[in-house]
């Protein structure tokens, strides 16, 4: 029955349902074999689709990271009381962290795509 209802789900459920907290699996940009699920190594180039896919989680957590880093300025920023000093290095960590953010974000949607891109071929 399982088996069945794991033929009858769509990629993308596959992937977030097999995931942990959402992260795409390692295997994410291999095929997949139809009858089990399971993911297929076709040659030796798949070892970069399997780079690519620990990158891609990689950014990820660096996104998260960033997000983390954003609350902590946010922070740093009400308890300043005032003082130059402190509110400065409290935007700074803030506009760091979002460039950061604008960065991991830009880089895995890079790498999803090409990823996808060499996987269609």
């Amino acid at each position: 029955m399982i088996k069945g209802l794991m033929l009858k789900m769509t990629p993308f459920h596959y992937f977030v349902a097999g995931s942990f907290l959402g992260f795409p699996n390692w295997y994410q940009f291999l095929p997949v074999n139809s009858s089990d699920g399971s993911p297929e190594f076709s040659s030796i180039s798949d070892v970069w689709l399997i780079v690519a896919a620990v990158i891609d989680i990689l950014l990820r957590i660096a996104a998260i990271v960033a997000i983390f880093v954003v609350i902590y300025g946010g922070i740093q920023f009400i308890t300043s009381g005032g003082d130059p000093q402190k509110a400065a290095s409290a935007r700074t960590t803030v506009t760091n962290a979002l460039i950061g953010l604008v960065i991991a974000v830009t880089a895995a949607t890079l790498v999803t795509f090409l990823a996808g891109r060499f996987t269609a071929t």
